[in-house]
């Protein structure tokens, strides 16, 4: 009994859809007229994005010189290998060490480098502290660069002679004589 109820309840629902038409009621769209309504757009077309001119470029490589007025440098590039160049150990306003490298004829063309601590700074800062005049240094070492500035790691530091202390040498053996 209860296996003919479900049979026949199947069967009622399955007639209900079947008996619904498919076509369109009488004085509908055509085909043709319900694709092209469906094709246009129902709100207008969005307009490309346009971009934004190009801000200035602003080369990260360069840097302000220390003179006044002065123009913008290059950076040494990172791995060059500096050989036998000639400068002063300065601070900056950080309190950090800075090698300012003496001119190179080439209108202070070399931009100032911060020393990484290293055995050689400790024996430039001996050599400072000794004295009471401001040495030059006669450095090698290698150039890295990191957020526009130069670094340098120190291989070699001697102290450059005075080219007046031979002369007056001479004048106070003179004087003995």
């Amino acid at each position: 009994m209860r296996r003919l109820l479900n049979i026949l309840a199947v069967l009622s629902i399955a007639s209900a859809t079947w008996a619904q038409t498919t076509r369109p009621a009488t004085g509908s769209q055509s085909a043709d007229d319900v694709l092209n309504r469906l094709l246009q757009p129902s709100r207008p077309v969005a307009q490309p994005l346009q971009s934004e001119p190009d801000p200035p470029k602003k080369d990260i490589g360069t840097v302000k010189t220390v003179a006044p007025a002065g123009e913008q440098l290059n950076l040494i590039r990172e791995g060059t290998y500096l050989v036998d160049r000639v400068g002063r150990l300065t601070k900056t306003a950080d309190n950090m060490n800075e090698l300012t490298l003496e001119a190179d004829g080439k209108g202070m063309k070399d931009p100032p480098l911060l020393i990484l601590p290293n055995l050689k700074l400790a024996t430039m800062e001996k050599y400072i502290q000794s004295t009471s005049r401001d040495l030059r240094f006669r450095v090698t070492g290698l150039v890295t660069e990191y957020n526009a500035r130069n670094y340098i790691l120190l291989d070699k530091v001697v102290v450059v002679p005075d080219q007046l202390a031979p002369i007056q040498k001479k004048s106070d053996s003179d004087r003995q004589q």
